[in-house]
């Protein structure tokens, strides 16, 4: 089965990662590789997105679709990135998403 794991990264989250000094991210870096490097033969594709700011919306409806920048809710928490993950059955992408050394929420959903 495919699962995607999508990291989801809170507003605390996010000033805690400025307060860091750059040794400290340097070694989060190395632990988020490590975890990459040891799942790697489950993982079937991965990515960083850029940050909200980066985001344009679309909103279909009635009339004209409306075109806005930003995420598509102001929230506290934002997807930061995912991972792809061809696995046995749930039970394993949890054994994954539980490893996972970065952010403080994993949301796993089925593929199609």
């Amino acid at each position: 089965m495919r699962y995607v794991l999508m990291f989801v990264e809170a507003e605390q989250y996010a000033k805690d990662w400025e307060s860091r000094t750059e040794d400290e991210r340097q070694e989060l870096f190395g632990k988020v590789e490590k975890w990459l490097a040891d799942h790697s033969a489950q993982i079937v594709h991965r990515t960083r997105l850029q940050g909200r700011e980066t985001a344009t919306t679309v909103r279909l409806g009635e009339g004209d679709p409306v075109v806005t920048d930003g995420p598509f809710v102001e929230g506290k928490e934002v997807i930061s990135g995912y991972v792809e993950v061809e696995v046995a059955d749930l039970d394993e992408a949890l054994a994954i998403a539980k490893a996972w050394p970065s952010c403080p929420t994993v949301e796993i959903r089925p593929a199609l």
